[in-house]
């Protein structure tokens, strides 16, 4: 069937785009409202599942909290992009071909490369055996079953930063019954102001949540966790959120990709050696004048949306524009009822402004629930899609005389 469909299609441009999380479907609804009604276009957008993760819930997944069932066909209906289910098995950047599950194969004449990232578990002997992870829709699920058959006992939360926090305490709002205990290398809320920071530790402690700082897990055992001062934790189910790992399969088709395995862009986010392949999301190591972007969904679908206007672009025989993007919050849920809000530089630094309590929740929840119905709008007006904080003098990035 994809051999007569690929024939079909030979006289077209065909762009594919791999993998369709917040900046993958950002691209794919972007391009495709764009150039439907263009001849001599073909959009395809590739993913494993039909259904479309929402990875800012996955931590009330994980708590057996069900959510709204969002289809990607359904989604791209009436846009042209054609949606094919599969996993991405290979990747060759010369012949531009993708594997999909080992036995179809799609040729491409532009790739857009968005296989976002992954936990980070085998950096720590144990943690892929025994860890549960966020990485996806199934792997909540597995932890929301693991935490469902506990009546008691202890859950240990493996990192910090903004996963971890949301994750802690919404086990230990939906399971008081639980002991648990949230570990990282740094205070959670490090980033944060002094009054951001402080209602964060203070909504922890109100929660029952243990916060250990400074401490580092070095292996994970199937009902304890060992740290590397010696000590050790008594678990019966560990969440690891300690770290991001991109696929392998960007760096062995011979793209250039930094140290993470990330593919290193240009400024209109083509790869540095491969320019007919743009890369996007947590896929993509991006500089700005701060340096290189860190994986969120402010940033991913903006880069969906620029990858899509320089494709346009470039087939319509323009330059592409240099892309530029500011964070501006950094919105973090502490169970249902309660939530922190800190606002921010566009260099992620953190200003004087933060919310806290109800406002924050509502605040929280309209961010949360904002991508679906942006592409919807996108559908039908692609360019209320182009608009997001550029920056200013925080994304200049200095090029040598």
């Amino acid at each position: 069937m994809y051999a007569q469909q690929e024939t079909g299609m030979a006289a077209a441009h065909r762009v594919v785009i791999l993998g369709a999380g917040y900046a993958g479907l950002a691209a794919a609804v972007q391009l495709a409202a764009r150039v439907q009604r263009r001849p001599g276009m073909a959009v395809t957008v590739v993913n494993a599942q039909e259904r479309f993760t929402e990875r800012m819930r996955l931590h009330m997944t994980a708590t057996g909290q069900r959510l709204a069932e969002l289809s990607i066909p359904e989604l791209l209906e009436g846009t042209g992009a054609r949606f094919v289910r599969g996993w991405v098995t290979a990747v060759d950047a010369d012949a531009r071909t993708v594997r999909i599950d080992d036995d179809r194969e799609l040729h491409y004449d532009t790739l857009v490369y968005g296989l976002g990232g992954v936990a980070d578990t085998p950096a720590v002997p144990g943690a892929e055996e025994h860890a549960y992870t966020l990485s996806g829709a199934p792997d909540a699920e597995l932890l929301a079953g693991r935490l469902a058959g506990l009546d008691s006992g202890t859950v240990v939360v493996v990192g910090s930063g903004l996963t971890g926090i949301e994750s802690a305490a919404e086990i230990a709002e939906r399971r008081p019954e639980l002991n648990v205990v949230l570990l990282g290398r740094t205070e959670p809320g490090a980033t944060m102001n002094t009054r951001a920071k402080a209602y964060l530790r203070a909504a922890l402690d109100r929660l029952g949540v243990q916060v250990r700082s400074g401490a580092e897990v070095v292996k994970v055992l199937p009902d304890t966790v060992e740290l590397a001062d010696g000590q050790s934790i008594a678990a019966d189910a560990v969440l690891w959120t300690s770290g991001t790992r991109v696929s392998p399969l960007a760096a062995a088709a011979g793209l250039t990709v930094d140290e993470r395995g990330r593919i290193v862009t240009d400024a209109s986010l083509r790869s540095v050696s491969h320019p007919e392949v743009y890369a996007i999301g947590d896929a993509a190591a991006i500089s700005q004048g701060y340096g290189v972007m860190h994986g969120t969904c402010q940033g991913g679908m903006p880069t969906g949306v620029h990858a899509a206007l320089s494709i346009d672009r470039v087939l319509r025989g323009r330059r592409p524009k240099p892309f530029r993007f500011g964070y501006y919050h950094t919105p973090v849920s502490l169970g249902r009822g309660d939530a922190v809000v800190q606002f921010t530089h566009p260099d992620d630094s953190p200003r004087r402004i933060c919310l806290t309590g109800a406002m924050a929740v509502r605040y929280k929840e309209t961010v949360t629930a904002s991508p679906w119905p942006t592409y919807g709008r996108m559908k039908k007006m692609p360019a209320s899609g182009a608009f997001w904080p550029r920056g200013g003098r925080f994304t200049r990035v200095r090029r040598a005389k």
